[in-house]
């Protein structure tokens, strides 16, 4: 076969040459697009470092979310253009093309959120611990929105019906629903823990007998940081009927504890403890002082009631306070001759047997 026959080769009522210009200008085009976006994500990164631009940045991001395969989906149909096609070939290429593009612009799309969005959280994050959790939730239900809108715009472009296509789901969407209940019971709690805020990442919570700090607020679950150092699981569902004491949001701390002296106390010495452990708690920093008062008659002990509050909610604070406080009425009960009355200890002793 001679070149001229091999030229004149035709394919779908196309020659050869035909079919090379054709993929010649779709590969021309594709070449064009992966080069404007190296200049876009080289060149212009590079010149970004010295001039820096948010409008730069976003524009980087949204070029590395370019996908050359999609691309060339979309440069071949253009390249068919110049081809005599059958009709069915014609609808290939077609839908080929329209999907490569709408998956193409959504990930435009979801790219310029995702910047949007990250750019938001890392300025609020400096005054809002919370905001991770709340990005992530909204980002979530933004990619789904706009995914299913992309879809149904896609299928309308394609000819589908939408309207029939959308009634049709509303019958299985009840059965998925249905089916997956305990999944989307735990989503909304996840929305209600954004929204309701009754803790963010970083706080230290009691939930029943378990305690930690929150690490993660997932879309299903939330995972803590014990003391023990590990990690708890919580559905969310579980966490929005729980009881949840929040430490983190303390804003003074309330502390209540009792002591018992002996019965050989006189009672003048009674009469002047009150006054002692004021004067011990209002020495101590941080400490507002509320109340100490002879309560009780204990069959070993006679019995006093202290109140006081730390202005620091911190832990360690309390406990540092609270020892200071301890030693303090060591020093001054020994001074004074009064005694802590000893822990009461009964002992059972069987009868010898007859």
């Amino acid at each position: 076969m001679d070149l001229t026959a091999f030229l004149s080769f035709q394919l779908f009522d196309n020659t050869l040459l035909d079919w090379v210009w054709a993929l010649g200008i779709a590969i021309c085009i594709n070449l064009l697009v992966g080069a404007l976006k190296w200049a876009i994500t080289a060149r212009l990164a590079r010149f970004n470092r010295d001039v820096h631009s948010v409008a730069n940045d976003a524009l980087i991001d949204v070029a590395r979310r370019t996908r050359q395969f999609l691309i060339l989906g979309m440069t071949l149909f253009v390249g068919t253009r110049y081809l005599n096609l059958p009709a069915r070939v014609e609808t290939v290429f077609t839908v080929v093309a329209t999907v490569c593009g709408f998956l193409q612009v959504g990930l435009w799309m979801m790219g310029i959120g995702d910047f949007w969005l990250n750019r938001y959280r890392r300025k609020a994050a400096e005054t809002d611990g919370g905001v991770a959790t709340s990005i992530a939730a909204l980002a979530f239900t933004g990619r789904l929105v706009m995914w299913s809108l992309i879809i149904l715009l896609m299928l309308g472009n394609l000819g589908v019906d939408i309207t029939a296509l959308v009634a049709g789901l509303g019958v299985s969407g009840i059965a998925v629903a249905l089916a997956a209940q305990n999944i989307l019971g735990d989503l909304f709690a996840s929305l209600s823990i954004v929204i309701d805020k009754p803790f963010v990442i970083g706080d230290y919570v009691t939930i029943d007998e378990f305690a930690g700090t929150i690490e993660y607020v997932g879309l299903k679950t939330t995972r803590i940081r014990s003391l023990g150092g590990e990690q708890i699981v919580f559905s969310n569902t579980d966490l929005t009927k729980a009881r949840v004491r929040n430490y983190k949001r303390m804003m003074e701390r309330r502390i209540a504890f009792t002591f018992g002296v002996t019965y050989q106390t006189r009672p003048d010495q009674m009469a002047k403890i009150p006054q002692m452990i004021a004067q011990i708690i209002r020495a101590q920093p941080q400490t507002r002082f509320e109340r100490a008062h002879f309560s009780k008659l204990s069959p070993s002990s006679m019995d006093f009631d202290v109140v006081y509050w730390m202005l620091d909610p911190g832990y360690a604070r309390y406990m540092d306070t609270q020892q200071a406080i301890n030693l303090a009425m060591l020093r001054a009960f020994a001074e004074t001759g009064i005694d802590f009355a000893p822990a009461q200890r009964v002992q059972l002793q069987q009868p010898a047997a007859t």
